[in-house]
């Protein structure tokens, strides 16, 4: 039997490139359909995310916008405004990425959508939220990453700023959203009113940095510097291995006698700095020294053999080119291949959740831009004259053809 906890919910999607996309992707995933309003120009990702056959399509694109319809609105037009409106009214979940003003200017904020409909849930993710002085800011993922905190960690460690090169901002704050989302539809079950929902990404990483690295800061007075200083350590890093790299990690007792043992450093087994939690919390540079030492006797896969042996946490630490070839993510089926409308044969990478004997099923393609346009139309009521003044005005669009 599908899991399908959403279906019958319908999601309007007025969200783009990676934060809010992610949000409604994960939505869909648990049966939701989701309709995503499109503008002319396009999602800045189906080009922004890399290289596709038709510059259509980046393959960014299509992984997180995967089990979507698809209409596209010129949101400019009156003509647009009222088909979206109608949307909004059929629709039990509406989320949004845009700048709260503009929003406001379309009629599309919480505060007028939900006085027209209270039963509505409506999320906003924004940059920075809707008060404070960074209000109504622009952002993207990597500015989140510097003023977080998150680029500045990598400066506490190796001396320089840097961004963590993957949109992790984007990623979590689009999956607290759909959990957001997820407790207020269980809400309405129960009272039948909707509510509004607003997350902002400056506020959601910076929690997730400090959660971690206000550390000794988190007493009054401190009992020590900010940060965690195990993950701050600049040898807390995969390690050189005669033909590569691996990754492994030791925190109990037992496990770290266990890799003194396996990596021939049993004379540090009595070492007092290295001999409990405690101690090696007391003596952390010293330890990580230790620990991230290189291990240029062996090779990966011989260093895997005796860690693994030993009931150690070790993992090769994988390139993108050998990610997909994992043995394990080869074995159950994370990617598979598919059939794209437009792209030919495209990656299709399905959920990681797993329900009962079976995984979230993957859902449809990425569809093409306005794919949906005309069907979605004759099921918010216009008739075929109403449908071709709109195509003709280019207050909605359909695919190019060709």
């Amino acid at each position: 039997m599908a899991f399908e906890p959403l279906k019958g919910v319908r999601v309007l999607d007025l969200t783009s490139v990676v934060v809010g996309p992610v949000c409604t992707w994960r939505l869909g995933q648990y049966g939701a359909e989701v309709i995503k309003v499109e503008a002319p120009e396009g999602d800045l990702m189906r080009g922004l995310g890399g290289l596709s056959p038709t510059g259509q399509h980046s393959g960014t694109y299509l992984h997180f916008n995967r089990g979507k319809r698809n209409i596209c609105l010129d949101l400019k037009q009156p003509g647009a405004r009222e088909a979206v409106a109608r949307l909004v009214e059929s629709a039990d979940v509406v989320v949004a990425n845009m700048r709260p003003q503009a929003l406001a200017r379309l009629g599309l904020d919480a505060a007028t959508v939900r006085a027209k409909h209270p039963d509505k849930v409506y999320c906003l993710i924004t940059g920075y939220g809707t008060d404070g002085p960074y209000a109504g800011l622009p952002t993207y993922d990597s500015v989140v990453q510097g003023v977080s905190g998150i680029a500045g960690l990598m400066q506490a460690r190796d001396g320089a700023p840097a961004y963590v090169p993957l949109l992790i901002c984007d990623h979590v704050a689009g999956e607290i959203a759909a959990g957001a989302i997820l407790a207020a539809w269980v809400e309405r079950r129960t009272s039948g009113q909707g509510c509004s929902i607003e997350v902002p990404m400056f506020e959601t990483m910076a929690a997730f940095v400090l959660q971690e690295h206000l550390a000794q800061h988190s007493f009054d007075p401190p009992v020590g510097p900010p940060g965690d200083l195990r993950l701050l350590s600049p040898h807390n890093k995969p390690v050189k291995t005669a033909d590569g790299w691996i990754s492994f990690t030791v925190n109990t007792d037992p496990q770290v006698r266990a890799f003194l043992v396996a990596t021939d450093r049993a004379h540090l087994l009595d070492d007092p700095r290295f001999t409990s939690v405690a101690a090696r919390a007391r003596h952390v540079g010293e330890w990580f020294e230790v620990r991230g030492a290189a291990l240029s006797s062996r090779t990966t896969a011989q260093w895997l053999a005796i860690l693994q042996g030993a009931d150690l946490a070790a993992q090769p630490c994988h390139t993108l080119d050998t990610l997909p070839d994992d043995p394990h993510l080869t074995a159950v089926d994370l990617i598979a291949y598919e059939q794209h409308p437009t792209e030919g044969r495209t990656a299709a990478i399905r959920s990681s959740i797993r329900v009962g004997d079976a995984h979230l099923p993957r859902r449809t393609p990425a569809q093409p831009r306005g794919a949906d346009t005309r069907a979605l139309l004759e099921e918010l009521g216009y008739g075929a004259e109403a449908i071709e003044a709109l195509l003709a005005s280019a207050a909605a669009q359909v695919p190019r053809s060709g």
